[in-house]
């Protein structure tokens, strides 16, 4: 059996016509930067987060750029975060010329450790950006009060968790601002790069909205240092067709992640299986487990026609190009243990039972 990771052929085919016929609109129109479907999109991603706003930009990266520029982060600043993440989520706070500051994380959610943020605050701490990695916000309550307390900003870096709860509040609708990603392998995805920012905030939301297009207050006329953060049209369009089965998409994720886990539970096999805490509910970009012998089980498992994948085999503090933060093997140890043995099946809304019998067999 040959298996498709993402399966984003399938789910083209599935939403073809209308997709199909998306596309084409912009092309008829020839308004590829900032069209109508751009608003649209917007309107909708506020109907279905119940954030304020939301601002569509060019990537889940520069929507955390985007979002620290709103904030005023600046050079020296420090910016408190996890190092097990996606690079983007430290590489942005370097890019303002600020400083990332890691905290360790849970090792049962593999988000940030919110016990341990508040002993790592300092008179040149601005924000927290916690992550909701492999779909599944964090522990935002205990973040928010020490935010609260400290009078520091709280960015969420969403990439991976669009749709997402926390406290029956979606992820979106969390800190002062809160970011997500397009890119075509997440939950919600575009046919290339997209992301988006969500804030309750009038003045923020105003301000991001001149950020993205290089701080212009009107035409040629410039009241911040931006960016060229604009969303294609076409992306847009193509992500507002796939928002309209999103429910059931997301659904379909979850459900896929609960089979799993009821098959390597009745198999009691020796792994650690994705935790997701009873206040919370995960988009499951990823079903990722743990295995002390992680490369030799990816490469029988790719024997087999599974492919795996591991989100992320090397923390951020041990980057090469981190080195000048100081930190040494041992700094996170747990962020260290779980990027040794984290390792993700094939996860998609699409993934039939007889695929999860296939891989908890071959597994």
């Amino acid at each position: 059996m040959q298996i498709d990771f993402a399966n984003l052929k399938y789910q083209y085919k599935l939403y073809k016509d209308e997709l199909d016929t998306a596309i084409h609109n912009v092309l008829d129109k020839s308004n590829y930067i900032m069209g109508e479907e751009v608003t649209q999109l917007e309107k909708n991603l506020e109907n279905f987060t119940g954030a304020s706003y939301a601002i569509t930009c060019s990537s889940g990266t520069d929507a955390l750029l985007m979002a620290m520029m709103a904030l005023g982060i600046e050079a020296g600043d420090e910016v408190i975060t996890t190092p097990f993440t996606f690079i983007a989520t430290a590489e942005t706070i370097a890019l303002m010329g600020a400083v990332p500051v890691f905290v360790d994380i849970d090792e049962k959610t593999y988000n940030i450790d919110a016990s341990k943020i508040e002993e790592k605050i300092t008179s040149k701490t601005k924000a927290i950006m916690p992550v909701s990695l492999y779909g599944q916000p964090a522990d935002m309550d205990s973040i928010q009060a020490i935010a609260t307390k400290h009078n520091l900003k709280v960015i969420v870096d969403g990439a991976q968790s669009f749709g997402s709860t926390y406290k029956n509040k979606t992820d979106s609708n969390l800190g002062d601002i809160s970011t997500t990603s397009f890119f075509p392998a997440k939950p919600l995805g575009c046919f290339g790069d997209g992301g988006a920012v969500f804030t309750n905030d009038e003045v923020l939301a105003t301000k991001m909205k001149s950020l993205r297009v290089h701080g212009q207050s009107k035409r040629y006329h410039h009241k911040y240092i931006g960016m060229g953060g604009r969303m294609d049209t076409i992306q847009c369009a193509i992500v507002d067709v796939k928002l309209k089965y999103y429910k059931k998409d997301l659904a379909l994720r979850q459900e896929v992640a609960s089979k799993y886990t009821k098959a390597f539970l009745v198999h009691k096999f020796n792994l650690i299986l994705p935790f997701v805490d009873t206040h919370s509910t995960s988009a499951f970009a990823q079903y990722s487990v743990r295995v002390k012998n992680r490369d030799d089980v990816q490469a029988k498992l790719k024997e087999q026609g599974i492919p795996t994948a591991v989100h992320y085999p090397m923390p951020l503090h041990l980057q090469e190009c981190f080195e000048y933060l100081g930190y040494k093997k041992g700094a996170f140890p747990i962020s260290e243990i779980v990027s040794d043995e984290i390792m993700s099946l094939p996860m998609n809304p699409y993934v039939s039972d007889e695929e999860i019998a296939y891989i908890v067999e071959c597994l």
